[in-house]
């Protein structure tokens, strides 16, 4: 109980939930099924009060061989199943300095807030596989605690664990933590040109290089600069890597 206590923070204790509280969530789940079985992501949800999983969807990605409804009846014991010692300790420490940084946000803004981080879960074929998880608040009690939130679970499009990020919802900062020292900086949301966009939604679409300067009537040239210096912007090394950052990140 006492490792379990760790992903519970006291500042986001939920002890008792009044009327008004529980009339928040009546037939969400039929929402919550329906985006699942249109999204490739893996989604689950928490309840913090029952320190639980309350819902897990059938993606493959998350469940590490299981089926949902073990996975559901898991719970955090997913994580200490699945998740390797330094990354279980690195979920420990986003876990108090996400409620920490949350606390001090105005409660009329608190669901427009998301945290990003990556992490790698062991499947079941003992393979370390790198993931990002997405945490936001679905409902939250008259006091402003987090008493339900929405997990989706994606491939990382980073190398190592950590890159604890916060957004917030139509603003565009980021809010990024530094596991070394211990803070949080800002720093605004990667601006794509309309070109480099265009040229992604293409690539996403499945057409060649030539194709795309086909269609846009550029040269095969002038599309390699613009792709290359859309890596240098977002830091990937590849069309598969930018794809994945754009998709993650929301700028397609």
């Amino acid at each position: 109980m006492e490792k379990l206590d760790k992903f519970f923070s006291d500042r986001n204790a939920v002890k008792k939930l009044t009327d008004d509280d529980l009339l928040q969530t009546e037939n969400y789940f039929d929402i919550v099924e329906a985006f699942a079985r249109i999204s490739y992501k893996s989604i689950y949800i928490i309840d913090y009060q029952k320190k639980a999983f309350e819902y897990v969807s059938d993606n493959p990605l998350f469940l590490c061989g299981l089926k949902p409804q073990e996975v559901k009846e898991l719970g955090y014991g997913f994580y200490f199943r699945n998740v390797k010692d330094d990354d279980l300790n690195l979920l420990f420490k986003i876990n108090e300095v996400g409620f920490e940084f949350f606390e001090k946000l105005p409660l009329n803004e608190r669901k427009l807030y998301t945290i990003s981080y990556d992490f790698h879960i062991t499947n079941e074929k003992g393979k370390d596989i790198l993931i990002n998880h997405k945490l936001t608040p679905v409902f939250l009690t008259e006091e402003g605690k987090i008493w339900k939130a929405m997990c989706i679970v994606a491939l990382a499009t980073e190398n190592t664990s950590g890159n604890i990020t916060i957004s917030k919802h139509s603003s565009e900062t980021i809010w990024k933590f530094d596991l070394v020292n211990e803070v949080w900086s800002t720093e605004q949301k990667v601006q794509l040109t309309d070109r480099e966009l265009e040229i992604l939604r293409m690539h996403a679409m499945g057409l060649t290089i030539n194709e795309i300067a086909e269609r846009i009537f550029l040269s095969v040239d002038t599309v390699k600069f613009h792709r290359r210096k859309l890596f240098e912007k977002i830091d990937v090394h590849n069309i598969t890597e930018a794809l994945a950052f754009a998709i993650n990140n929301k700028l397609l």
